[in-house]
This record gives structure tokens, sequence and C-alpha cells, in this order.
């Protein structure tokens, strides 16, 4: 089978998306139908009748009812051109998926009214950038499952290590893997129809621009990288050109949000670095400040007693800012929340907030006794 060299696609991080409708697409499905080790997951009649269920939301279906208009659904079209095949060569594996359209509307049928169709059709027209994926990734995640971007662009130079693994949500058969790939592949499995850009040297002073405003500005940015010179021109550049900024900091569930997109003038880090001069002064003396600034950035007298104690073992007992899966977890979702509902015009003012489920039950705790 010579075309199996032309089909290799081990490299490759894209989904590849095939329409057996056009005759050239359908001949290189059925070579990739021939692949050794394929595994084809052929689920369209359970897809087609969660369409017809959601187009009739009054009709409780009996199950043979509900099969017998799948049956009658297929009578005139060809079962095996129907839709998309979608090939994940990472996987070594092709499944069968309605056509764009329908399966977007039943993927996203369960956010119906919590998410209104008018917010669903303007969140797939926003483009939103992630720095730093490991509260990233689940960030990142959090948005594709409620589908709240047209265009994700992801940045991080870093490949996935064991030591990861306590707040990535991924495999050890992709250690050695990058971030970025990790991500993008993820998302593509959840909706191939995503677009995520990839930039696996990170974010750098050759690829900022790019990165903000290639083929449209950014709608929104989440960072959360632990490069000090980057967190700060990544809200330079954000301000520059009015694009909100959220991060999340893993300690207490603090949540930061900086509306540059209403406030044009707004002082990065809600102010909390003007002690250290002006914002040229902060870059240019980074090297001997940046302990201080990252105390600053943190606001180190609302860290947590373990948070503290972490940060005072930086360099004697451990190399690096601890964060747990829990903490990722939450804050990957609250920075979802927030970007959806900035997205979608709803009211969300620039500040930081706690959300502390520690002092909070320790506080209902101390009230009842």
């Amino acid at each position: 089978m010579s075309y199996i060299k032309d089909l290799d696609f081990t490299h490759q991080i894209e989904a590849l998306i095939l329409n057996p409708q056009k005759v050239s697409e359908f001949q290189l499905l059925q070579k990739i139908k021939e692949l050794p080790f394929i595994s084809i997951i052929d689920e369209i009649d359970s897809q087609v009748s969660e369409l017809i269920k959601l187009k009739n939301p009054s009709v409780k279906f009996q199950s043979t009812e509900l099969a017998e208009q799948v049956e009658t659904f297929f009578e005139e079209i060809d079962k095996e051109k129907f839709g998309v095949w979608v090939y994940y060569s990472w996987k070594n594996a092709l499944v069968h998926l309605l056509p764009e359209e329908d399966f977007i509307t039943v993927r996203t049928i369960r956010n119906k009214f919590k998410i209104t169709d008018e917010e669903q059709s303007a969140l797939a027209t926003k483009k939103i950038g992630i720095i730093g994926l490991s509260v990233g990734q689940s960030v990142a995640i959090s948005l594709a499952m409620e589908r709240s971007f047209g265009e994700l662009r992801i940045a991080d130079f870093d490949t996935l290590e064991l030591g990861n693994m306590n707040r990535l949500r991924t495999s050890v058969l992709n250690l050695g893997v990058s971030k970025t790939t990790l991500v993008k592949r993820e998302i593509a499995e959840i909706d191939p129809f995503l677009k995520v850009k990839v930039y696996d040297e990170g974010l750098t002073d050759g690829n900022i621009e790019s990165f903000f405003t290639e083929d449209g500005n950014l709608d929104l940015v989440v960072e959360e990288c632990d490069n000090i010179k980057v967190k700060i021109e990544v809200r330079i550049k954000a301000r520059e050109l009015g694009i909100p900024v959220i991060m999340d900091t893993s300690d207490r569930g603090l949540i930061d949000i900086e509306r540059f997109d209403l406030e044009t003038d707004r002082p990065i880090f809600h102010g909390l670095l003007s002690g250290f001069g002006s914002e040229n002064d902060l870059l240019e003396n980074l090297n001997s400040s940046k302990t201080e600034i990252l105390m600053s950035i943190l606001d180190y007298e609302k860290i947590s007693v373990r948070g503290k104690n972490s940060l005072s073992e930086l360099g004697k007992s451990i190399t690096s800012w601890p964060q747990l899966g829990t903490s990722v977890i939450m804050g990957g979702a609250m920075c979802a929340h927030f970007a959806r509902k900035i997205l979608t015009t709803q009211e969300v003012n620039s500040g930081r907030a706690y959300i502390d489920l520690d002092l909070y039950f320790n506080n209902k705790n101390e009230s009842k006794n």
C-alpha cells in the first residue's frame, strides 16, 4: 500500500476533516480506512437520533420509534457520505460526525438558555489568547466545552513533564509532547471545527504582535505564564489595543480581571506595581527587583498560609511555585466563566476577587460555634 507514506500524519496536530461528498476526499477516506490498526468510530445513528430529538422537543420518543425515525432519515441518503469523517492521526482513529452546523447544534444543546442563541453566535466570532498552559489548559478546555470562542491562540514553549501531571489532565503517553500540541489535540477531539492556532515557542518579542493582531485583534487574553517580564508586557500590549486580561493564581481562588477595553488608561495590575516607578523603569529594573515585583503582583499579605510557606521554600526544597490540580481546575473554570460574560457584554468590572472555599467554610463553622 504505497499510499500509506502519503498519509503519514504522525507529526501533524490538525484533525483532518473529510467531506465525503467531494470525490477526492471520499477517495482519501477509503485509503485511510485501509490503514493498518485504524480504529473506525461510526456512531452516526446515535448523533442523528439526538438531532431528531432536539428538533422535536415536545415528543417523547420510544426507542423503537426513534430507531424508525433514524432509518427513515437515511432512506434517501448514502450514510457513508453523510456528514464528515475526521481523521485523528495521533490516535490512528477515524470518526464519523454530523455536518458542522448540525454537530454544533447538538453539541451545544445543553448550553441553551444558560447561554442564549444570540450569545452562542457572538461567541463563535471571538478570538481568545491563552499564555501559559498549566492553568491555561483548564481554561482552554472549559472554553472549548462551552464553545466560547471561534479562534483560540495558545502560547507555551514547554513540553509535558511528569511533575506537570498533578495539575494537567493528560496521559503519561504524552510525556515529552509540547503543551500546545496537547491542548490543540484535546480541543480537536472535543470539537474538530474549532480553530486553534499554536505558538509553541511561547510568547516572544518576535511573535507578540502576531499573537495579538494577526488575522484580527484578540477579543480577550488569559495570562497564566510564570515569566514576570511577559506578564507585564502582555498587559501593556493589551491596554494599547483595548483588550481585557484575566488571570488566576491558583491560591485562595484569586481571579484577577483588567478591563483595558473599558479603561484605556488603567494601570497594569491595578496599580500594585506603581511603587517601582514607570512601566519602562519596571522593565529596565526587572532583574534586580524580580522577587519584590512578584510579591506585589501576588499581593503577598493576602496569600494563603501554605502559599507563603511554599514561597519561602523556593530555591531550597522546591524549584517552582506549587499548584494543586483542584485549584487549577477551579481557576480554569472561573477564567472561562468570566471570559464568556465579558465576551457577551455582561457586566464584569476590573478588580480582584477571592473565591476562598476554605475561608468560607471555616467562617460558617465558626459562626455555628
